[in-house]
């Protein structure tokens, strides 16, 4: 499947500003079933802007604008092609087990195996471990559906509930969240049982689907280790493995690893936050993407966050 991606961010500041640095994950990657056919960034107002790969296959843009100003659009604009991911069996072998461990041993996986910013082991985790009945049991692959629908099934998916940077605890509290809050209890409860997890910042495609849930905006899931298929994707907050509808964009530990615009500022401005997403079949004739006039900038940014981190994950 091929998509256009249009990704507007706008930031609005309640006084001049100036020095805003900025650095971007935006760009899909280009890896396995999904190729990045074209990319462009542009910045209101004009910056050059730069890029480099960060030390988790990301692309990373950075750009800076030095003179004041009161408002920072950033349009972001993907072709994609995404194709189906491989096909997995119903279950694995009973020495699967066996084979992840050693997988585990002989590569670098460190980071997805030990707890990170936002998928930390609290003790309200570790109850909803002991609830969900998460213990290795059967095989990686059939746990990792069993975990995925039974989360599914005790988290309610409530957008604006939680922001991109609150701790799980919140979600656990409330019994939901959005799919960030989905994608870090899941990698929590993986990592418990010393299973490779890792986020996966990316964008849904809904296609008219009144069932699929999360993609009015950026999405997130998770990838797990799988002996033999390798690193396998799946969206708990839709209880699915992933397919030609997910593109993906970033991946690492947490969503602090991930955010799509990290920066700062010089200035003691407020800072408002909107954001519009389009991601639409490429060859579909006359489908709208959104414009700069389409964001409607809703959300605050207060100290010390101020232009920096991007909660815009639903």
């Amino acid at each position: 499947m091929d998509y256009t991606i249009r990704h507007i961010t706008k930031f609005r500041y309640s006084a001049p500003v100036s020095e805003s640095v900025m650095e971007v994950r935006m760009q899909p990657r280009r890896e396995g079933p999904q190729q990045c056919l074209s990319f462009e960034l542009l910045t209101n107002p004009s910056a050059r802007v730069t890029s480099t790969t960060d030390y988790l296959g990301n692309i990373v843009h950075h750009f800076d604008l030095p003179r004041r100003h009161s408002e920072l659009v950033i349009t972001a604009q993907s072709q994609v092609s995404v194709g189906e991911p491989a096909r997995l069996p119903a279950m694995l072998p009973a020495h699967a087990w066996v084979e992840l461990d050693a997988l585990a041993a002989d590569g670098d996986y460190t980071d997805t195996l030990v707890p990170s910013t936002f998928a930390q082991p609290t003790a309200l985790l570790r109850e909803l471990a002991r609830e969900l009945h998460v213990a290795r049991r059967d095989d990686p692959l059939t746990l990792l559906r069993q975990i995925s629908m039974r989360l599914h099934s005790t988290l309610a998916y409530a957008p604006q509930s939680t922001r991109a940077d609150s701790p799980i605890d919140l979600a656990l509290e409330l019994r939901q969240g959005v799919c960030q809050d989905y994608a870090h209890i899941m990698i929590a409860l993986l990592r418990l049982i010393d299973v490779p997890a890792r986020y996966v910042s990316g964008y849904l495609f809904k296609g008219g689907s009144s069932q699929i849930t999360g993609a009015d905006a950026t999405h997130a899931w998770v990838e797990a280790l799988i002996p033999g298929y390798g690193w396998v994707g799946m969206d708990p907050t839709n209880n699915t493995l992933v397919s030609n509808r997910h593109i993906r964009v970033a991946v690492g530990r947490d969503y602090n690893d991930v955010p799509p615009t990290r920066g700062v500022f010089k200035g003691s401005a407020e800072t408002e936050l909107g954001v519009a997403v389009g991601v639409v079949p490429a060859d579909a004739r006359g489908a709208a993407l959104p414009t700069a006039d389409d964001v409607i900038v809703m959300k605050t940014l207060s100290p010390p966050t101020q232009a920096g981190e991007q909660p815009e994950q639903q």
